[in-house]
């Protein structure tokens, strides 16, 4: 049962979103052209993300890890002047973000979170600098979310679910296995179906899809 702190979190998550205006960016793909709106709820991942956009940072990189079902992650600086092959994900910027992992942004399909380092390497979980994903991911019936929950409660990871939680895992779609672990700083509000086309691409056994899909973005708001 989700306790009376976490829903007034997620309630007040819900309720600072809708009344503050969020910034967003547009991100060009080479496939197509969708939208994210970043949540002011996570100040230091906003704010990192629209100085990189700004600097046109992003411009001409990779989406070079791409899982049908799950998500695709880019923002690797090592991508821009790579060969077909070769293995990215290692690049990144010389610093991390600390964690921001907010009750109630959970990996629905569309959320736009920070990649990292895995637990072990980096156990207060702190977000790269620069690399970043977006989740496709497939539904989760209610029986499914509480096997997912239970597991990630053997990692010590506590998330619990409403109902309205569960219907739009059932109905929509996402990544739950990251939910509590990963922080989600966004999300798309146009052109998810461009998430589905990169998902749909053919890829090497590094998950990099072998036709190269660039991005460049800019903040429209």
């Amino acid at each position: 049962m989700r306790s009376l702190g976490t829903t007034l979190a997620t309630l007040l998550f819900v309720a600072h979103g809708a009344m503050a205006q969020r910034h967003q960016v547009e991100i060009r793909t080479t496939v197509g052209t969708l939208v994210v709106e970043l949540y002011n709820e996570t100040p230091q991942h906003r704010d990192n993300f629209l100085k990189l956009v700004q600097e046109g940072f992003y411009d001409s990189l990779l989406f070079h890890r791409v899982i049908p079902g799950f998500m695709v992650q880019g923002g690797d600086p090592n991508s821009r002047h790579t060969h077909a092959g070769v293995l990215l994900g290692e690049g990144d910027r010389d610093y991390t973000i600390p964690a921001e992992i907010i009750p109630g942004a959970f990996h629905k399909r569309g959320a736009l979170a920070a990649a990292r380092l895995s637990d072990e390497e980096n156990p207060e979980r702190r977000s790269s600098g620069c690399q970043f994903y977006i989740v496709q991911g497939r539904t989760y019936q209610p029986s499914d979310l509480e096997r997912v929950a239970e597991r990630n409660r053997q990692r010590g990871i506590e998330v619990s679910y409403s109902e309205s939680d569960k219907r739009m895992y059932a109905t929509q779609g996402g990544a739950p296995h990251l939910d509590g672990g990963y922080t989600v700083f966004g999300e798309v509000v146009e052109g998810i179906e461009v998430i589905d086309r990169i998902a749909m691409l053919p890829c090497d056994n590094m998950d990099r899809p072998t036709a190269d899909v660039r991005m460049f973005m800019r903040v429209i708001r």
